[in-house]
C-alpha cells in the first residue's frame, strides 16, 4: 500500500513537472511571437564616440526601422568593456538587452584574473557587423616620423619614454602595443582610457604619443592631416588608407591583430528569438545603405550564423591568450 502511494505521489510530481514544462514553453514561443513590443536597449561597452558606439548606432538606425521599436544604445563603460558585458551577462535573456561586442571581450578572459562573468558561457552570440583595421597613428606635429622604421628609432631615444593610450586594460589597442614593443624592443608607456573619444581627444592635444586604434575612430583626423598613419597592424592594407602599409610590410612580421564588432545576447535568450535577431541583423550587414556606410567609416561590413560567429570567438580566445601569456599582461 506504501508502495503503491509513493508510486502515485512520484506519478504526479512527473506529471506537474511535464506540465510546468510546457507551459512555460508555451508561454516562450507566444514572447517570441509578440517581440519586439517594446523598445531594445543595446549595450555599448565604452563611451560615446569611439568606434563601438559608431557601429551600434548605425546598426540601432537599421534595426528600429525593421523591427518598428526603437533600438536605443546605452553606453555603459569600465573595466576594458568587461563592465557592458558583465551587464548583459546578467540581464533578463528577453531580447530587450543586448551587447555590441567587440575582440576586446576574447582578450580580457585572458588578461584578467577574475571576471564576474564568462563571456563564452554567459552571452550567445547573434552575428557579427563588421571588421575593423587597428592603425598605428601619431601626432605629427608632436612626432614628426615618415614611417615605421622611424619611430622605431626615436622611440629608442627617448627620454622620458614615449607613451600610447588604448581603450583600456586588456583591450587589443594594450595587446598590440604589448606586442609592438615585444617585436621592436621599444618601451613605451601604456596609458588606458575609458574609450576612443577621450584617447583621440588627449593623443590630438599632444597628451600621449601614439595609439594603435581603430581606423573608424582615426580616420576623420587622418584625412585632416591631423593624425599620421605609419602603418595598419591587419595581415591586408585597408582599402580606405590603401597608402598606408601593413606592419609585416613595415618590417614587423608575423604582426596581424584586427578588432571585429558583433552582437550578443544573455545567454538563456530562446533559440527562435536569436535566430530572428540574427536574421534582421545579417540582413541589415548585407544591405547596400549598411555596407556604404561602413566602407566610409573605414570598416569592412561582416555577418554570419550565430555558429560561426560562436567559433570565431572561441578560437580568437585561444588565440589571443596565447598572445596574452607571451607578452604576460595580466590585470587584477
Amino acid at each position: 500500500m506504501r508502495t503503491f502511494t509513493l508510486q502515485r505521489v512520484l506519478q504526479a510530481s512527473l506529471l506537474a513537472l511535464a506540465v510546468g514544462a510546457v507551459a512555460t514553453s508555451t508561454t516562450a514561443l507566444a514572447q517570441d511571437k509578440d517581440w519586439p513590443a517594446k523598445p531594445i536597449s543595446l549595450i555599448v561597452p565604452f563611451p560615446s564616440g569611439g568606434t563601438t558606439d559608431v557601429l551600434a548606432r548605425a546598426l540601432g538606425d537599421q534595426l528600429s526601422k525593421q523591427l518598428g521599436q526603437p533600438v536605443i544604445v546605452e553606453n555603459r563603460p569600465g573595466a576594458g568593456a568587461t563592465v557592458g558585458a558583465d551587464f548583459v551577462a546578467k540581464a533578463k535573456p528577453d531580447g530587450y538587452t543586448l551587447l555590441m561586442g567587440a575582440v576586446h571581450h576574447t582578450i580580457a578572459t585572458s588578461v584578467y584574473k577574475k571576471l564576474p562573468y564568462s563571456f563564452q558561457k554567459d552571452l550567445a552570440p547573434i552575428s557579427p557587423i563588421a571588421l575593423v583595421p587597428n592603425v598605428m597613428v601619431v601626432n605629427p606635429a608632436k612626432t614628426p616620423v615618415k614611417n615605421v622604421a622611424e619611430f622605431v628609432a626615436l622611440a629608442k631615444k627617448a627620454s622620458p619614454e614615449f607613451s600610447y593610450g588604448s581603450n583600456g586594460n586588456g583591450t587589443a589597442q594594450h595587446l598590440i602595443g604589448t606586442q609592438f614593443q615585444a617585436i621592436t624592443g621599444t618601451q613605451l608607456l601604456h596609458v588606458p582610457y575609458k574609450g576612443s573619444g577621450p584617447l583621440t581627444t588627449d593623443l590630438l592635444g599632444g597628451q600621449v604619443t601614439l595609439s594603435f586604434d581603430t581606423l573608424t575612430t582615426v580616420l576623420p583626423h587622418v584625412k585632416a592631416g591631423k593624425l599620421k598613419a605609419l602603418a595598419v597592424t591587419t595581415a591586408k592594407r585597408s582599402s580606405a588608407l590603401p597608402d598606408v602599409p601593413t606592419m609585416e610590410e613595415a618590417g614587423l612580421k608575423g604582426f596581424d591583430i584586427g578588432t571585429w564588432f558583433g552582437v550578443l545576447a544573455p545567454a538563456a535568450t530562446p533559440k527562435p528569438l536569436v535566430a530572428r535577431l540574427n536574421a534582421e541583423i545579417v540582413k541589415i550587414v548585407n544591405s547596400p545603405e549598411f555596407q556604404q556606410r561602413m566602407l566610409a567609416a573605414g570598416a569592412e561590413p561582416l555577418s554570419s550564423t550565430s555558429e560561426a560567429f560562436a567559433k570565431r570567438i572561441d578560437d580568437e580566445t585561444v588565440k589571443f591568450a596565447g598572445l596574452v601569456k607571451e607578452g604576460k599582461v595580466t590585470i587584477e
